[in-house]
């Protein structure tokens, strides 16, 4: 299972835990049913032949590795007094991927997709399914707005650091009395140097693969390429100030790209924006 991040909302009073992962959003029936009594409404839930049909028609559509033999053996004994059936036992006869079964005296518990919870909490009350969608909302819009502060915060740096960036070029590498034209040309050779270590392509080169594109190819970086282009941009105009040629910098400033971008790709606390 990919790391998650876990989350809390207030649903009518009621505390319930959020998990993501690569998997998607996961919300816990314990929780939910705790509102209303106990685990016990969990598996009285999943012995409905509807809601049977419903969380085995979700897997078909999400699920590629679905037993689909055995969804149709609980789906045929559903309605039977002697029918019983749980989460664990769920996902160990059909490798369902829509339930997740959690140990620990914390956070332990069952959890469901959150198309499988909003159904599971329209079937406990509609009032509480409506507030439990409305506080789930508000904690996904919440995240997006810290995604876009954090990127928003990355790109000034950036742009801070290109001033630094620009100085240093200025200081060391154009001479007294240049012409503006050419001033431009070698702040953009140096632009395009950050480029190729991080993006692999010049301004241009990315221009003419994007036409209908606004901006440039930073204004479409993501947070982390805008994390390690802050860097870049840093240990640029230290080693100009230190006298490196510009080949030298580029393989220099690509091995770094390199290794960082692996290092906040690998990193758990890093969330890709998409």
């Amino acid at each position: 299972m990919s790391k998650s991040k876990k989350n809390s909302i207030d649903v009518q009073g009621a505390a319930i835990a959020v998990v993501s992962n690569d998997t998607g959003d996961f919300i816990s029936l314990t929780d939910m049913a705790k509102k209303f009594g106990d685990d016990v409404l969990i598996y009285n839930w999943m012995r409905n032949r509807n809601t049977l049909e419903f969380i085995g028609i979700w897997e078909q559509i999400h699920n590629p590795a679905f037993k689909g033999l055995e969804f149709e053996t609980f789906r045929n004994q559903a309605g039977l007094n002697r029918f019983s059936l749980t989460p664990r036992k769920w996902i160990e006869a059909t490798g369902a991927i829509g339930f997740q079964s959690k140990a620990g005296r914390y956070g332990g518990g069952t959890y469901a997709h959150k198309d499988i919870a909003f159904e599971f909490g329209s079937w406990l009350s509609p009032e509480f399914k409506l507030y439990l969608i409305k506080e789930f909302q508000r904690l996904k819009d919440d995240e997006n707005d810290r995604l876009k502060l954090d990127w928003n915060l990355q790109r000034t740096l950036a742009k801070i650091n290109y001033r630094i960036h620009t100085d240093a070029i200025k200081d060391t590498l154009i001479p007294p009395s240049i012409t503006k034209a050419q001033a431009s040309a070698v702040y953009a050779s140096e632009a395009d140097l950050l480029n190729v270590a991080l993006f692999g392509q010049t301004a241009k080169q990315w221009r003419d693969a994007h036409p209908g594109a606004e901006g440039n190819v930073r204004d479409h970086a993501p947070l982390e390429q805008l994390v390690v282009l802050t860097n870049l941009e840093s240990l640029n105009s230290v080693l100009i100030r230190q006298g490196l040629p510009q080949p030298e910098r580029l393989a220099t400033l690509n091995d770094i790209a390199i290794t960082q971008m692996r290092a906040l790709l690998s990193a758990s606390s890093v969330k890709r924006l998409k």
